[in-house]
């Protein structure tokens, strides 16, 4: 009779709504704050994958730009070099003698340290970015650069580089400024995040803005940082005298190239 009565009783329960209804046994809640932890790291993992398929794409196409780019820029240089060689054939037939166009671009190296030096020669230095001695950047020539160069020029050498300079400086010893630091130009994306929205995206761009001297020539050589070059390879002459007199100092025009080889 107990036993009729209790199975009755357990029937009942069984089909009250009222009843707590408790878990399995072996079977835990999921608390709320990691549901919520779950969505948010499928959602951070969905928004990955997306950026990084765009970025992928992005740099798909990039490169088939810059190797454009590029392609362009070597027939540029290639044609300049013909026109140059039938201007000095030109004016060999003719009797004469071919003369130069007049630079545009100057290759600046300070040689000498920090001893003696008067005030104003230490702040023209300070503008031109040369601080340390072997610390060498690009200008532009204009009135005032070729003022402040006759200023500082016994403790600076400075010439008229070549593509294959400029080009030998930015790949081996080129250093860009991203946030006030100094970052290595080992990527492009590291040119494009400076100079991107100049049009300038890679390397390639870079030696040719510099080279040229273009319209963005300004911030293209803002963003790269004073190339810091080793102490020249056999040594100096005489730093202290001028280069027309025997000595390092002062203009040396193409001679340039042959120093830069020798510090990079």
């Amino acid at each position: 009779m107990f036993a009729a009565v209790s199975s009755h009783s357990l029937s009942l329960s069984d089909h009250n709504p009222s009843t707590p209804q408790f878990p399995e046994m072996g079977e835990t809640p999921v608390p709320e704050s990691i549901l919520k932890k779950q969505k948010r790291s499928e959602e951070w993992a969905l928004a990955k994958k997306q950026e990084l398929e765009s970025a992928k794409k992005k740099n798909a196409e990039n490169r088939k730009l810059i190797y454009n780019r590029a392609k362009l820029y070597a027939k540029e240089y290639e044609q300049q070099d013909k026109e140059l060689i039938r201007l000095k054939r030109e004016a060999r037939l003719k009797g004469g003698f071919y003369v130069d166009p007049e630079a545009k671009l100057l290759f600046i190296i300070r040689i000498r340290g920090i001893n003696a030096m008067a005030p104003q020669t230490k702040k023209i230095l300070q503008l031109l970015r040369l601080r340390q001695i072997f610390n060498g950047v690009f200008l532009k020539v204009n009135k005032a650069t070729v003022n402040m160069l006759h200023r500082v020029e016994p403790y600076v050498t400075y010439g008229y580089p070549n593509l294959k300079s400029v080009r030998e400086l930015i790949y081996k010893r080129g250093y860009g400024k991203l946030n006030k630091q100094r970052i290595a130009l080992t990527d492009n994306s590291v040119i494009e995040q400076g100079l991107g929205k100049h049009g300038i995206i890679c390397a390639e761009d870079l030696v040719h803005e510099i080279m040229t001297v273009g319209p963005h020539f300004k911030e293209a050589n803002n963003f790269l940082w004073p190339f810091q070059l080793k102490a020249p390879l056999g040594g100096l002459k005489k730093k202290r005298n001028h280069y027309v007199e025997g000595g390092d100092a002062g203009n040396r025009e193409n001679f340039i190239n042959e120093l830069i080889r020798r510090m990079n």
